[in-house]
This record gives C-alpha cells, sequence and structure tokens, in this order.
C-alpha cells in the first residue's frame, strides 16, 4: 500500500491548532535543551563514538515498539529479528510504515526522518531506496555524540545494573562531548530471589566488589558499595521495573536474614517470604537512595515476555510485553508511608502503565510532598504505550486536575535509539497545544509570557534543578 502523495505532514505547524499553541512553541519550547533522564541508550555506542553502518542499524535494529508493528502487519520473524540483510529488514518496515497511520510509530517515523535527515516524503515501499540511501550518507558522517548534539540534547541517563563497571561513562566525561551521560542505578536483579539465576547473579556481584556474599549482612553490604560507586561516577538517579506487581509487607531483619540463608540453600520459598524479602529491600534501598539525595524512579504495572516461543527463539525485551491490572495503591502507601514516616523519602517519580491507573497514581503521589522541594513526588510521563498523543494529553489533563502541571519534569525517550530524540518536540508540541487550547477558550488567562515560562520550566528548567546533576 503507498499513499498517493509522497510528501511529509510534518509542517512547521504539526500539532499546533491555536496562534497560542504556535507562539508558545516556537517562542519558549523549541530552543530549550533536553535532558532525557531515563533511555536505554548504550554508552559503549556513545564512547566509540562510531557512525553506524546503516538506517537500519541506526533505527531499527534494537527498537521493539517497530518490530511489534512488524509483526502485526504479518512480516516473518526472519524479516525482523532473524537473518534477512539490514537492507531488506528496512524494505520490510517501509512495507509495514503505511499500515501503521494513527499508531504513534506513524509520527515518530516521520518526525525523525525530518529532524535527523530533512526528508519530507512518507516511508513507504516506492520511497523506501531513496530514504534509505539518503539517510545512509548522512549517516556516514555523523557520530553517535554529534546526533546527540544536533537534538541539543544536555544530558541523559542510561539505565545500568548494579555490577555493571560504568567503563564508559567514565570514558565519556574524560572526552569533549557536548552531551552528558549519566549512569542509573537499576535495581532489578537484586530483587529476583525467586529465579533460577539468582545464585549467579549473586556470584557475579560478589565478584564486583571482591568480597563473599555469605549472608543478608554480606548482601546490603554488597549493594551499598555499588551505590557509593555509581554516587561517585555521576548516578544521582535509581530506578525499579521488575515485574508486574509489588507487595509490601512487615518485616523483621532477623526473618529476612533467615529467607536469605534458606535460599542460599537453594531451598523454595513461599510467595510471602519472597515479598518479606523485597519488602526489606525495598525500605532498604529508599534510604540509601534518600541518603545520596538521588531521585528514585518505580516503572510500575508491565507483564513481561508473555510469549515463550520468541523469548525462546529471539529472547527477552522484543516487543512481546502488555499491560497489567495489579493494585499499587496500597503498596505505594506503605511503601512511601514508611519512608516519610522515618523522614528518608526521597525524591520520587512513579509511572503506570496502566491508563486506568492515572488518578490512583496522581492522588497517591500528592500524598507525601513535603516543604523545601517543590514537586518532590512525580507523577511521571506517559509511559511506553502511553507515551504517544492520547497518553500524553490525559496525563497532563490528569496532573493538572489532581498536581502541580507547573512543577512537573517533563518528558523522557525511555528509548534504545539514538534516534529517538525528536521524541522531546513531539511533546513539546502537544503541551503548547494543550495550553493553548485551554487560554483561547478562555478557561486561563491569555497571559503569554507567564504560560511560557511554564512551558520552558516544564521542558527543560524544573528537570535541570530536580535532579541536580551539577552537583
Amino acid at each position: 500500500m503507498n499513499f498517493e502523495i509522497t510528501n511529509t505532514f510534518i509542517t512547521e505547524d504539526f500539532l499546533l491548532e491555536t496562534s497560542i499553541a504556535k507562539k508558545l512553541y516556537y517562542d519558549y519550547a523549541k530552543a530549550m535543551p533536553i535532558i532525557d533522564y531515563h533511555n536505554h541508550l548504550s554508552p559503549q555506542r556513545i564512547f566509540s563514538n562510531i557512525p553506524f553502518k546503516n538506517l537500519y542499524e541506526a533505527w531499527l535494529a534494537e527498537d521493539h515498539y517497530k518490530w511489534r508493528g512488524m509483526r502485526a502487519n504479518g512480516i516473518d520473524e526472519k524479516y525482523i529479528t532473524g537473518s534477512a540483510s539490514d537492507s531488506v529488514k528496512f524494505k520490510k518496515w517501509a512495507e509495514t510504515v503505511p499500515y501503521t497511520a494513527g499508531n504513534p510509530l506513524f509520527h515518530w517515523t516521520h518526525l525523525e526522518l525530518k529532524r535527523y535527515f530533512n526528508i519530507d516524503k512518507i516511508l513507504q515501499p516506492n520511497t523506501a531506496v531513496e530514504i534509505y540511501d539518503t539517510a545512509n550518507e548522512i549517516l556516514q558522517n555523523k557520530t553517535p555524540q554529534q546526533l546527540l548534539t544536533d537534538m541539543n540534547v544536555e544530558v541523559v541517563c542510561t539505565t545500568d545494573d548494579p555490577t555493571n563497571d560504568l567503563r564508559y561513562h567514565q570514558q565519556i566525561a574524560k572526552t569533549n562531548s557536548k552531551t552528558k551521560v549519566f549512569p542509573t542505578f537499576r535495581s532489578d536483579n537484586l530483587f529476583l530471589i525467586e529465579q533460577d539465576n539468582f545464585h549467579h547473579y549473586l556470584n557475579k556481584l560478589s565478584s564486583t566488589v571482591d568480597f563473599s556474599i555469605t549472608n543478608f549482612e554480606d548482601f546490603l553490604n554488597s549493594i551499598d558499595n555499588r551505590i557509593d560507586f555509581f554516587h561517585e561516577n555521576g548516578c544521582r538517579l535509581s530506578d525499579f521495573g521488575v515485574g508486574a506487581s509489588m507487595h509490601i509487607v512487615d518485616y523483621t531483619i532477623e526473618k529476612v536474614n533467615s529467607i536469605f540463608k534458606k535460599r542460599l540453600e537453594d531451598k523454595e520459598l513461599s510467595p510471602q517470604e519472597i515479598n518479606t524479602y523485597k519488602s526489606c529491600l525495598f525500605n532498604h534501598l529508599g534510604r540509601r537512595y534518600h541518603e545520596k539525595k538521588w531521585v528514585q524512579q518505580y516503572h510500575l504495572g508491565a507483564i513481561r515476555n508473555n510469549n515463550s516461543r520468541l523469548l525462546k527463539e529471539v529472547g527477552a525485551d522484543v516487543g512481546c510485553d502488555s499491560i497489567g491490572d495489579y493494585n499499587f495503591a496500597e503498596p505505594m502507601a506503605k511503601l512511601f508511608g514508611n519512608l516519610d514516616y522515618e523522614n528518608k523519602l526521597a525524591k520520587t517519580i512513579t509511572y503506570n502503565l496502566n491508563p486506568s491507573q492515572n488518578e490512583v497514581f496522581a492522588t497517591m503521589m500528592g500524598n507525601f510532598n513535603t516543604g523545601g522541594i517543590p514537586g518532590k513526588m512525580q507523577w511521571g510521563s506517559g509511559w511506553w504505550y502511553l507515551d504517544q498523543k492520547d497518553g500524553m494529553e490525559k496525563q497532563l489533563t490528569t496532573l493538572s486536575n489532581i498536581g502541580l502541571l507547573s512543577r512537573f519534569v517533563g518528558m523522557l525517550t525511555d528509548s534504545r535509539s539514538l534516534l529517538s530524540f525528536p521524541r522531546h518536540e513531539y511533546f513539546r508540541r502537544i503541551l503548547c497545544n494543550f495550553l493553548g487550547n485551554i487560554i483561547t477558550k478562555g478557561e486561563l488567562p491569555n497571559d503569554v509570557v507567564f504560560f511560557g515560562k511554564m512551558v520552558q520550566d516544564i521542558s527543560y528548567n524544573n528537570a535541570k534543578k530536580y535532579f541536580d546533576f551539577d552537583s
């Protein structure tokens, strides 16, 4: 299927419906730098700074959003993650793109082609070769660091396991890269006590800290060791994203010691014992994050790797995750309440994947704000399946109704692709249009200077202050 008209729809006024929205975007939002405080970019790729071989490698090789769309279009796995050549896989993506109309992939695809390669044509079978060749020629002269600079990216925060040696972050810090690259302490593997490879992970952690882990005290000491190391290397954020649900129960250290010892002896744990262990770990990490003045992030609600066949054939994180339907209100209330009671609750951002829980998350975060830190408890931007126009607008509406939109720390890419940064432009256009429509209706004052400052704060200034990377 081809579009008859092949010129793009990405005009200067894309998504901007009112004169106020256009003024807010052009005069205030557009030029602001980008702080991308959560993504899955490769620090090794950024440090090596070697140009991509082609557009497929830069754009599709690790993008499970696109893979999922191609599978929905009936494309064989051979042309997605399989043995087909890069150019053939790209043509299969071009074949799929027209069918993504109405999906955010259609917007992202053409916004990225426009911003990185100044390509004004719709990607489809009859334009695929021309677009591929044009982009490949440009990519030959664009290093990863230059691609970040071109998008005015000031900071990126990668996602890193506690055992990561952070060598590439250290090396990037010694270069003249205009974009700062900081690690994020992703704690997921510390929680997976019920999994078969937990012993293997403990051995890896033990080797990393260079001392044996023979009991729970050793385990906590190893965690503290890694948090100190990450902090010394610029880390100011943690993240948690394992599993679909969380349970916070009462515990004693003696009980957790017993549970940990039982697991070291290869004995099976009950669900209650697993929850007790994880509850203790949540609280311990929360206290450490507060001590370090980090921001803690919780990505909640995904059911991962649902397709067991593809999990076996291709691996994890290949586009087979879904939205879960779980209770997070009570666990968040108990965890944040415990830490707040001890005056050890760090700055916190939560992200829900289930849109029916928007109000649940927004109201919960408002319960634990304190003096001295505007917007301390953040309900984060639309995440994963919700980081599209409708999801962003609903998030902005709910946050406006329940919290303080003006204190919001804004958008992130959560992406594995170095070509994903126009998503910040996408968000900023939606934000400006959201405010422009409300102002045009007379529901807010027609004060462009005031709301222009608010747009700049949400786009950049709030994140700059909140994360305090300069410290």
